[in-house]
């Protein structure tokens, strides 16, 4: 197995708690390219903490950029610029690799992450919401996906059951259904073990 691009409907999503417990799941490795916003730790760290992964399985990001925004705005506010080769992929499998926000977040101005994630060739999981709106996000993000080759592996879910939404978003979609996590309280990484375990299938 190569591994997954995991995308989302949106920032704060949940792509990362999701990535966290894919990651540990199948025991593999996990990379986030660009992390845009430091001041409130990094993606990273955060998988590190939720993933039972061991510390060299969390790979170091191609690009740490200090404000948490779009990509393409806060490598021009750091004067750095996001090459090609930088975004390569690590040799490591099976490897999580996480998006930052939504499919058509610009990483620079020619450049958006369903782009880079159609250069990469991993398919990819679409982690979406169960609230308000996610119908509409949700198949716009596949169709955003599909429109560029890439192979829509399924949508996971994150937060309370919406059965209606789910299913419909699956069936308009023509994708797999996952299943889906809920929101936990607390948030650790035996318990993101288990719902992950509970409420999601590859």
């Amino acid at each position: 197995m190569m591994g997954f691009a995991v995308t989302g409907t949106d920032t704060d999503v949940g792509k990362t708690v999701f990535s966290a417990a894919l990651a540990g799941y199948l025991n593999g490795w996990y990379w986030k390219p660009v992390q845009a916003g430091l001041t409130d730790g990094t993606d990273a760290l955060r998988v590190a903490e939720l993933s039972g992964l061991p510390a060299e399985r969390i790979l170091p990001e191609a690009y740490r950029l200090t404000t948490p925004c779009s990509p393409h705005r806060a490598a021009q506010i750091d004067g750095v610029t996001i090459e090609d080769d930088a975004l390569t992929l690590p040799e490591q499998r099976p490897l999580v690799v996480e998006g930052a926000g939504g499919a058509l977040v610009p990483l620079r101005h020619d450049l958006l992450v369903a782009d880079q994630i159609a250069r990469w060739q991993l398919p990819a999981i679409v982690v979406a919401r169960t609230t308000l709106g996610t119908i509409n996000h949700t198949l716009m993000t596949i169709e955003v996906l599909r429109a560029r080759g890439i192979t829509v592996h399924g949508v996971a879910f994150i937060g309370d059951g919406n059965e209606d939404s789910e299913a419909t978003i699956c069936r308009l979609g023509q994708v797999r259904r996952l299943g889906r996590l809920p929101l936990l309280d607390p948030l650790d990484a035996a318990g993101l073990a288990e719902a992950f375990s509970a409420g999601v299938s590859l």
